[in-house]
């Protein structure tokens, strides 16, 4: 992923086309284009301000030598209106920062709330063809990478542009012989500095994708932390590591080489240039063609102008990059959204009459591969039904489709009679509550994290939920009580305190239907018999799907779906289906009982 944004940003021209997408971004600037014009206005004052400073400056040494006359004719005055410029220049440059700082700062934080409430809609889908770091990535880097185009580089860009044609203006004006000897010198160090520079950006990016592949050793290693230490392979990760830095360090110096090469030869060039320039210079001034005045001007505008013309290369690669960045934002802008919440909540509580009628399925990013075929299966409300059967057989699928986290299915999902396409999608998430096997907890405390399942619960019914999910009692042993935070993603709690806490949230949430996904799998005896006594108590009154590969937790359903290779194998009661001998859940019940 590095790599293929490193190469595609590299490779941004700047056309109409690309920069029509960099004003899909301009237009968060929009709200705040006063400062921003009134910013450009002293930006150009000041530009101009500052090009005034070398005309003035010859005109202090002819005035002081004697050599002609001007609106000012003593030295002091023509010093103080220098020192004039350089404060007012200072004045313009300070109000130019601060206007474009408030108007960068303030347009950016807009488009990370406008990019985080899209992804916050986005479906599941999305999040499975794009990974978090790169999601992260175009929140962070891209925008800081914006920002800074509209607060110090478009800026840049129009001071060096106005610099430089007024530079070359006044040089031609004041000076046109010496000016038509210095341009004769531009074609080579042009046509130099373009032949070293593609080569010099070659490398460069060849460096910075072997820098991205090093990064990725060192994401995959510390995310696999626990297997590399169980399979004791620290010196594996080491040498891998190792040399992938070598390689890092050998690229990154063959493209320091050039650019050590182009340096010598834009410092011989151009100090050679400068030469050339002082020698015919010296010529005209011995000639009596030009001033000494003149001269000293001419070479504080040649400084201006070579300036601009260094800094306008870069600016443009920098504006390159910010085009790369504002696609990869508007990427995310033009996917679809499922949909935003409503402030209304139109959709009464349901009932939980769940129907899955010859329903086809396959996931998005594996088109190819079919999950369901043809399942049906009813819920009456109230019911608790469990689905086993296989890994990969489609259980989650089928709650995957129930909580509208995927479209694009045939057949029909319907709850209480009616398709579920037709609720309200966020009034119908608020009646489904799930209980996963591996319960995430927000990084704060407990009591935040229960009280997520109902934003505005009273202390009340956040200890009658926790008393509720057999949570109350591990909650009060600890010092702080409801106020323990429990790290990142929950670290800091056992899992079957983790689960115990996702419980009580969802007790709080009080959803018609339920769903327990593996909810005990992954839990020692003990917990589990904990977690299965608040399962018990949540499940009340309420319509329950339970997947399981432990059989022994589902004995006590009304119903048991079997799944297999996306199809409804077998349903009934747990004693109906294990006295069938050749069944597959008497099968499966079997491998378990003998493991």
């Amino acid at each position: 992923m590095a790599k293929e944004k490193i190469k595609a940003e590299d490779k941004r021209a700047l056309n109409k086309e690309n920069f029509g997408k960099l004003y899909g971004i301009f237009r968060y600037l929009l709200p705040y284009k006063t400062k921003f014009i009134i910013g450009l206005v002293f930006l150009v004052l000041g530009s101009f301000l500052l090009l005034a400073f070398p005309l003035i400056a010859g005109k202090l040494i002819d005035v002081a030598s004697g050599e002609g006359t001007w609106m000012l004719n003593d030295i002091n005055s023509i010093a103080l209106s220098l020192v004039g410029i350089l404060f007012l220049q200072g004045i313009f440059s300070f109000f130019r920062v601060y206007l474009f700082a408030q108007v960068s700062e303030n347009a950016m934080a807009d488009v990370r709330f406008g990019l985080y409430k899209k992804i916050l809609y986005l479906p599941i889908s999305f999040f499975d063809k794009h990974r978090t770091g790169d999601l992260m990535s175009r929140m962070s880097s891209d925008v800081t990478l914006l920002q800074t185009t509209f607060s110090t580089t478009l800026a840049e860009v129009i001071r060096q542009v106005v610099t430089l044609a007024v530079g070359i203006a006044m040089i031609f004006i004041n000076t046109p012989a010496l000016s038509i000897f210095m341009l004769a010198t531009f074609p080579v160090l042009i046509i130099s500095a373009m032949l070293f520079g593609k080569k010099i950006r070659k490398l460069s990016r060849q460096s910075q994708d072997e820098l991205a592949h090093s990064s990725t050793i060192v994401e995959e290693t510390f995310q696999s932390i626990l297997a590399v230490k169980s399979f004791t392979n620290e010196l594996f990760e080491k040498l891998r590591y190792q040399k992938s830095l070598k390689q890092v360090v050998t690229t990154a110096l063959k493209a320091a080489t050039y650019r050590a090469g182009f340096i010598s030869f834009i410092i011989f060039a151009l100090f050679g240039g400068m030469v050339a320039i002082m020698w015919y210079g010296a010529l005209l001034l011995q000639k009596g063609e030009m001033s000494v005045g003149d001269l000293i001007s001419f070479a504080f505008y040649t400084a201006f102008i070579g300036g601009s013309i260094a800094g306008i290369g870069d600016l443009f690669g920098q504006i390159q990059r910010a085009i790369g960045a504002s696609e990869r934002i508007l990427e995310i802008h033009e996917e679809s959204s499922e949909t935003e919440e409503s402030e209304n909540n139109t959709t009464p509580r349901l009932s939980g009459n769940i129907s899955f009628e010859q329903v086809n399925f396959q996931y998005p990013s594996r088109m190819d591969m079919p999950v369901l075929h043809g399942l049906s299966m009813q819920v009456a409300a109230g019911e608790k039904v469990a689905l086993v059967g296989k890994s990969g057989a489609g259980k989650s699928t089928i709650a995957h489709l129930l909580m509208r986290l995927y479209d694009g299915f045939s057949g029909s999902v319907k709850v209480d009679g009616q398709d579920i396409s037709t609720y309200d999608l966020s009034d119908y998430r608020k009646n489904i509550g799930i209980v996963p096997q591996e319960v995430i907890l927000f990084g704060g405390t407990i009591r935040e994290n229960i009280a997520y399942g109902k934003l505005d619960a009273s202390q009340e019914e956040i200890e009658a939920a926790a008393q509720k999910a057999h949570a109350l009692d591990f909650i009060q042993s600890f010092p702080e009580g409801f106020d323990t935070l429990v790290g990142e993603r929950g670290v800091k709690l056992s899992g079957g305190q983790r689960q115990r806490i996702a419980i009580a949230r969802t007790i709080l949430k009080d959803p018609a239907i339920l769903i327990l996904d593996e909810a005990t799998s992954s839990l020692d005896a003990e917990s589990e018999q904990q977690v299965q006594l608040a399962l018990n108590e949540l499940m009340k009154g309420r319509t329950t799907l339970i997947i399981a590969h432990r059989l022994a937790t589902i004995k006590e359903v009304d119903r048991i779906y079997v799944i297999e290779s996306g199809c409804i194998k077998e349903s009934g009661a747990h004693n109906e289906l294990i006295d069938n001998v050749k069944g597959t859940y008497h099968h499966l019940v079997n491998l378990q009982l003998v493991h």
